[in-house]
């Protein structure tokens, strides 16, 4: 009998697939992969199993990121498995393949991606064919109903519907590709010309993202404030006072954005309208209205992240890892990689179920709303919150009917606004009486504005939080409730003061505004219909803008102060370069605009996918050529002069593209031939810090240098006199402490002692770059060393300070310390540094923390002492000709040498003595068994605790790959 694989993008959608099948199509039974009936058989992805890539002859490596090999435009992509979802990918193959199964049912998300991930698993299923040439339909859901599933199932779409989609959805996967690759690799080659590797990274996406944060940075550095002045009355009515602002009733908007109504450009002029109306009195009109506020919509990913940012502090990334935890482990939350703010129309039901399980669920602040909507019926059908049309892949983020239980701090935080919000969007809107009150004085006119809450409707569920918005009045602003004025009256000015103020420069983005900034950056646009696209898909997707902020930060192109967004001197020295080679399409939102506009006739059948390819292709190739043959020394841009003279001549330094160089005493010629990159090692100098070295000759240790082979590493910076070319240089000083083995003598009278050495007592200063005792270098005192206490002021990248030292030498140990990086993993981990007596040295101590899994019972335990027993006695059965062959061949085995030591990093798993390369294994096996950490579903995978983190350099490995990590943790006993 022939069979249909069905095939989700995740498991649980596999699930929930299976479930609402099983009624009208009979019990499933559950295989290890796979669910299969006599009519179908049911897998999943877990997203993306392959990825596109170029042909291996179109292959380009790091070490050849040279304009000689680009740009690389592939004639075809070929693919590849994803590494960490191999064996799932093998999994769902194998299904396809099967002779049994005659068709295949798409059931991945409705959408975009989701049409791309099982195209390219029925691609690679086919392997050489370029697919398995068996029949394909589209399961199109909107919502995950058992009854929306059964008729989806009904009305399943055929391939040939679906083709325009599939299309824009290829086409969207290898566009990325194409400006990604050759931008970086020609940027990158363009920037390393002058020798090292500059990695410059771009991308359809984070480019312009970027461009938003620079713009922003741009505008706040040439600002200039004004002074501006406010009239603020005070008025005596018979009922009490009430305030008001001066303002001009006939102004109207200019060309100058600064410009205001109540603004006041001159202090004489403000003083006079204070002077004028002080003590006179007031004619009063007003005009009062009701008003609602209806509550804002539901979350998408996009609107919750920002929320959060706004009201906890966390970061898109956090807030996405939360509500994934609370989707996938806690089964609280809904689906939340979506940009939709709405509900399907047939949720309905779904939405009550939910607000019962809100009433039953024990959460005091929330149970009473639950059970209000649900007595008063404010869950009925409603366009506002139920449209099929505002629903795209997935609807928007709310509670589930399953109430959660052990949630962390951070993850209640999150699922109370998300429950609350979901609740907000039922009830009543607020209602609000409205005044608007004008005061005039001889000629002037004074607003006053109060708002009063009237009813509170939805705003109750958030109670004082939102009660504020109302309460918080200041000086006239709208929300202070106002006291009456009786028709007639007349009110005294008793008071009218200038307050003199400045004009601000717009704010840097935080997470939240950035977030917004992307997912509206259509507004920027004056293009209708590439407007109308933009707003529908902004920059990036509410899965992907997280990781786009990230990566912009990772690769240094923006600093996190607080919760401020700041654009470094790399950041600025791209959109420069870019701008400068006439390649801004890479930093023009409209680009984006323009892709996803065609990208969406495409899904029409408007677009071929041939013609859309063809002008990324010559894009991509006008991009490398402007970098390839750009042959001015520097690109037009808006630098910086050093205040600081030349050390060499005493000219003006300015900045051009790559350096800083003298340019003469006048600073209009080529100067004395003095200069310095600013970016030694693909790290770009900020202008401060170039100052500074310049001014100090000095400056660090700086982080973020990459060696010519792509590593980081740490260095101070200085500028020396070169005597053969009889000119300064700039040069790397890594603390090497040349001066502790010259043999000069130090004196560090001047100095203040961290402490005490650990090792014999004497007192420890600061020198170079280092930590020492006083008795390990040359000193009055001694002038022949006798200790040999040694330790960095900055260790795998984390500077030590002398507090933490003094710590250590007074302790024994230092505070947990988040900034070490694995020099071979290179990620961040933490530590504690602690002085190890029986080593002799400073080491790493790890944060113990408890396993995630319960402690396994021993075979033993399980048994009881009568199992031991048996166990015992069977094995003195043993046949005697085996035991004599297991004892001849362990009589015959060596012991093996123990000629390695460990690292820091192993030695705190496996202890600090010498060992033979076989026993480490071993060691970290019974350490592994002993805490539990082998994964409960799959007993090959090993899962990182805190202390074997550092080692693997990943939170979960391979038992097969144990062996090598370990190795690269090993020193030989005659390595230094």
């Amino acid at each position: 009998m022939t069979k249909t694989l069905v095939i989700a993008e995740k498991p649980s959608v596999a699930q929930d697939i299976v479930r609402a099948l099983t009624p009208a199509y009979g019990k499933f039974d559950k295989h290890e992969d796979h669910f299969e009936n006599e009519q179908f058989v049911v897998t999943s992805a877990v997203g993306h199993l392959v990825e596109i890539q170029a042909p291996e002859e179109f292959d380009v490596k790091r070490g050849k990121w040279s304009f000689a090999n680009l740009p690389v435009i592939p004639p075809r992509f070929d693919l590849k498995p994803v590494d960490k979802t191999k064996s799932r990918l093998n999994a769902v193959v194998k299904q396809a393949k099967r002779k049994d199964v005659t068709q295949l049912i798409n059931a991945c998300d409705a959408g975009r991606e989701g049409e791309l991930i099982f195209r390219l698993i029925e691609q690679y299923a086919g392997g050489a064919k370029g697919g398995l040439g068996k029949p394909i339909q589209r399961l199109w859901l909107q919502s995950m109903t058992p009854q929306a599933i059964r008729e989806g199932f009904e009305k399943l779409r055929s391939e040939q519907q679906m083709q325009g989609l599939a299309d824009a959805a290829r086409s969207r996967s290898e566009a990325d590709w194409l400006v990604g690759i050759n931008g970086t690799r020609a940027m990158t080659a363009f920037n390393s010309r002058d020798g090292g590797f500059f990695l410059t990274t771009v991308g359809r996406v984070q480019t312009p993202t970027l461009s938003l944060v620079v713009d922003r940075e741009d505008k706040i550095r040439k600002f200039v404030s004004r002074d501006y002045w406010e009239v603020h009355g005070t008025f005596d009515a018979q009922a009490g006072q009430y305030l008001g602002k001066w303002f001009n009733p006939q102004w109207k908007k200019t060309e100058d954005a600064e410009a205001k109504a109540d603004r006041v450009w001159s202090a004489a002029e403000a003083q006079a309208i204070a002077a004028a109306v002080k003590g006179k009195p007031a004619t009063v009109t007003e005009e009062s209205k009701p008003t609602t506020q209806a509550s804002p919509l539901l979350f998408d990913l996009t609107s919750l992240q920002r929320e959060a940012n706004g009201k906890f502090g966390f970061s898109a990334k956090t807030t996405l890892a939360l509500a994934q935890s609370l989707y996938e482990r806690h089964k609280a939350l809904t689906y939340p990689r979506t940009d939709s703010r709405a509900l399907p129309e047939d949720y309905v039901p779904v939405a009550k179920q939910t607000f019962e399980m809100l009433a039953a669920s024990g959460m005091r602040h929330l149970e009473p709303f639950a059970q209000q909507a649900i007595g008063a019926g404010y869950v009925r059908p409603s366009k506002r919150i139920f449209d099929n049309s505002k629903v795209s892949d997935h609807f928007a983020i709310i509670p589930t009917t399953q109430a959660p239980s052990g949630l962390s701090e951070a993850e209640q935080k999150l699922y109370d606004l998300v429950v609350r919000r979901f609740m907000a969007v039922f009830f009543p809107s607020a209602e609000y009486q409205v005044t608007t009150r004008i005061s005039k004085v001889e000629q002037h006119s004074f607003k006053t504005e109060g708002k009063v809450l009237v009813k509170p409707g939805w705003l109750a569920i958030y109670g004082k939080e939102a009660a504020n918005e109302v309460e918080d009045a200041k000086e006239g602003d709208k929300g202070q409730p106002l006291v009456a004025v009786q028709p007639g009256e007349q009110p005294r000015t008793s008071d009218a003061q200038p307050k003199g103020l400045k004009t601000k420069p717009p704010a840097r983005y935080s997470e939240a505004t950035l977030l917004g900034a992307m997912e509206s950056a259509g507004k920027q646009i004056d293009d209708e219909e590439l407007r109308s696209a933009m707003q529908e898909k902004g920059l990036g997707t509410p899965a992907t803008r997280a990781a786009i902020i990230e990566g912009l930060l990772t690769e240094k192109y923006m600093l996190r102060e607080g919760r401020e967004l700041i654009p470094t001197a790399k950041a600025f020295q791209l959109m420069t370069l870019l701008r400068g080679l006439e390649v801004d399409e890479l930093c023009r939102a409209d680009l984006t605009g323009e892709w996803e506009y065609k990208l969406s006739q495409m899904e029409k059948g408007a677009l071929s996918r041939a013609a859309f390819m063809q002008e990324i292709a010559a894009m991509t190739e006008r991009m490398v050529k402007k970098a390839k043959e750009y042959d001015r020394d520097t690109i037009p841009g808006d630098y910086a002069t050093l205040a600081t003279p030349c050390p060499n001549c005493g000219g003006i330094v300015k900045e051009n593209y790559r350096r800083y160089a003298c340019t003469g005493v006048h600073g209009t010629s080529e100067g004395c031939g003095f200069s310095f990159t600013k970016s030694p090692a693909g790290r770009t100098f900020e202008t401060a810090e170039a100052e500074q070295l310049l001014r100090d000759r000095r400056i660090g240790p700086l982080e973020g240098f990459r060696s010519k082979a792509g590593w980081p590493f740490v260095a101070e910076v200085g500028i020396v006199r070169d005597e053969e070319a009889g000119n300064f240089k700039l040069e790397f000083d890594f603390g090497d402490d040349k001066d502790e083995e010259s043999g000069e003598i130090v004196d560090f009278s001047h100095q203040h002692s961290l402490g005490a050495c650990p090792k014999c007592g004497a007192p420890v200063f600061e020198h170079g770059a280092n930590y020492v005792c006083a008795k390990a270098v040359p000193t009055p005192q001694q002038a022949v060393p006798s200790c040999d206490f040694k330790s960095g002021q900055i260790i795998l990248q984390q500077p030590i300070e002398r507090e933490q030292m003094g710590k250590l030498l007074a302790t024994g140990k230092t505070d947990l310390l988040e900034k070490f990086v694995s020099n071979r993993t290179r990620r961040a981990f933490k530590a504690f540094l602690v002085w190890d007596k029986d080593a002799g040295k400073v080491n790493f101590e790890f944060e113990q923390r408890e396993s995630k899994y319960p402690a396994r019972k021993t075979a033993a335990a399980k048994t009881g002492a009568a199992g031991a027993a048996r166990t015992s006695a069977a094995a003195k059965k043993a046949p005697a000709a085996k035991k004599a062959s297991a004892a001849k061949k362990t009589a015959a085995r060596k012991p093996a040498a123990a000629n390695y030591r460990p690292d820091a990093a192993l030695a705190a798993v496996i202890g600090d003595g010498a060992v033979a390369r076989t026993e480490v294994v071993k060691k970290v096996w019974d350490y592994v068994k002993a805490h539990n950490l082998q994964d409960p579903k799959d007993k090959r995978v090993i899962v990182a605790d805190a202390k074997l983190l550092p080692v693997f350099g990943k939170d979960r490995i391979n038992m097969f790959e144990l062996t090598g990590i370990v190795g690269q943790h090993l020193h030989s006993q005659g390595e230094a």
